[in-house]
């Protein structure tokens, strides 16, 4: 286990109510700690965990003796494990993940069906953004990542979410990115190492405006390219799965692209343990909806959450308390996300 890790697992066991016996402690509105697994710093996820962190920390500690705390990790893949060994309760995640947990294929295929996830809602799209260093660029959209042969290209941080969903797109892609000279990087030190010239791409696959990709662009300029991905190469991108979509990046969003610019995305959802008593995981999910001015106020990812798109891509059955909540707010369960005993 890592230095890091073992400090999360830690952090997890002093924090974290053990969860026999919970939903009895939460009738008794005993205090409950949950922990909330993100990403690492330089992203979307672990600033977003963060003020949902907060939210509950103001609107529930009081009231209802429900904490949380926000923790920054590898991204989905390894939230998937410490979901898993109870280290961590709720989780900011890729669809992608959500989709191999459900069937225990991809990146989950060693570890199998993840049967302790459930969702709570879908958070905002996870945009693929793909930086290459202009020279490279030729038509302007991502089939110029084929010029990366022999070149340097940060695929994320090991086991994170964004190196599983790199491989996994760019497989689709038929790219033979392993002839590549492949660094692992979470989103800060690879804009680093971009800058400084040790590598000539990177996918920052995070919500519109990463403070990651503003930073590229306000210290390179015109030397690095924010590549558009066409319907064609969405469907590759895509495999078949449904999961990747369209998705419009406003001009004037990052320095330099005064246009707007076509990308693709994924869904990021908010996942919990199964074992979570429903009454927390409801009156967390009514707060969160009750509040989402202060997380636009937080991170502009999150700007366009509402409960038109709550369930929106959703890949694993909703926790009871979630659909508690979004029944009671008028909203119709679909049958393929409905609770499941």
């Amino acid at each position: 286990m890592s230095d890091s890790l073992m400090r999360r697992s830690v952090l997890a066991a002093a924090l974290a109510v053990p969860m026999v016996g919970l939903a009895g402690l939460a009738e008794a509105n005993e205090p409950r700690s949950y922990i909330l697994t993100t990403a690492g710093t330089g992203g979307t996820y672990y600033p977003v965990g963060v003020a949902l962190a907060t939210l509950a920390k103001i609107h529930l500690q009081n009231e209802h003796g429900i904490d949380m705390s926000a923790i920054s990790s590898a991204g989905s893949g390894e939230n998937t494990v410490l979901m898993r060994e109870n280290q961590a309760q709720f989780a900011i995640m890729q669809g992608l993940f959500g989709a191999w947990a459900a069937s225990g294929t991809g990146a989950l295929e060693e570890a199998g069906p993840q049967e302790n996830q459930r969702s709570v809602a879908m958070l905002w799209p996870n945009v693929e953004h793909f930086l290459l260093h202009t020279s490279l660029v030729e038509t302007g959209t991502a089939a110029d990542l084929e010029n990366l042969t022999g070149r340097g290209f940060s695929i994320g941080a090991r086991n994170s979410g964004t190196e599983h969903s790199n491989m996994f797109l760019l497989e689709n892609f038929g790219l033979d990115y392993e002839s590549w000279d492949l660094v692992y990087q979470g989103f800060g030190p690879s804009i680093d190492t971009l800058i400084n010239g040790g590598i000539m791409g990177v996918n920052i696959n995070s919500g519109i405006g990463v403070g990651t990709v503003t930073r590229a662009k306000a210290q390179m300029g015109d030397q690095i390219t924010l590549l558009s991905v066409t319907d064609e190469e969405l469907e590759r991108f895509d495999g078949g799965t449904g999961l990747y979509f369209h998705i419009t990046i406003p001009g004037g969003t990052y320095p330099g692209i005064d246009d707007d610019l076509v990308t693709i995305a994924q869904p990021n959802f908010l996942a919990v343990n199964d074992d979570v008593p429903e009454e927390d995981v409801y009156l967390f999910t009514r707060t969160i909806y009750e509040n989402l001015g202060f997380l636009c106020n937080i991170h502009p990812a999150t700007c366009d959450m509402s409960l038109d798109n709550a369930l929106s891509g959703l890949p694993l059955p909703l926790h009871p308390g979630a659909a508690r909540y979004y029944e009671e707010a008028g909203l119709t369960i679909p049958d393929n996300i409905a609770p499941i005993d």
